[in-house]
Parts: C-alpha cells; sequence; structure tokens
C-alpha cells in the first residue's frame, strides 16, 4: 500500500475528502519528523513507538577491495509496534 492508497481507504472510511485526509497525513509525518529529529519520543498507544536509536561506530570492509573503512556512529530512526499492532498482524 503507498501513500494515495492510504489517503483513499481512509476517505472512503471516514467520509472526508481526499485533500483534507492527505493534509492530515502530512501534518502527521510533519510532526513525527520534527520529534524524532528534536530527539523526542512519539508514542501511538496500542499502535507503537516512532524513536532514535544511536548506532555505534564500527570497522567494515570496502566491498569492492576488501580494505577496512572506519564507519561513524549514527542516529537512525527506528519504529517499536504495539501490543494490539503485534496481535492483529500474528
Amino acid at each position: 500500500m503507498n501513500k494515495m492508497d492510504l489517503v483513499n481507504k481512509i476517505s472512503e472510511k471516514s467520509g472526508l475528502t481526499k485533500r483534507d485526509v492527505e493534509t492530515v497525513l502530512n501534518s502527521f509525518v510533519g510532526e513525527v519528523t520534527e520529534a524524532l529529529s528534536a530527539g523526542d519520543k512519539v508514542q501511538l498507544v496500542g499502535f507503537g513507538t516512532f524513536e532514535t536509536r544511536k548506532r555505534s561506530g564500527r570497522t567494515g570492509r570496502n566491498p569492492q577491495n576488501g580494505d577496512p573503512i572506519a564507519i561513524p556512529e549514527s542516529v537512525i530512526p527506528a519504529f517499536k509496534a504495539g501490543n494490539k499492532l503485534r496481535d492483529a498482524v500474528k
């Protein structure tokens, strides 16, 4: 399912216009992005938690010639599914 499929489904079920649903969806994504950029968590009870995790630096290998390279630490976005979502997917 892509973004437009999601907008269409929500529009059908809620009775809102597609434009309104897309505005809300874009606002949601923007707010989650801003919160994660600021280092905050976004927790939706029953659905899951959006958070950031620190990936430590390590030594890797260049796949072309096998030489070792230093991979710096980084911060990545992560999603942890809530109990209701996990149970629904089972």
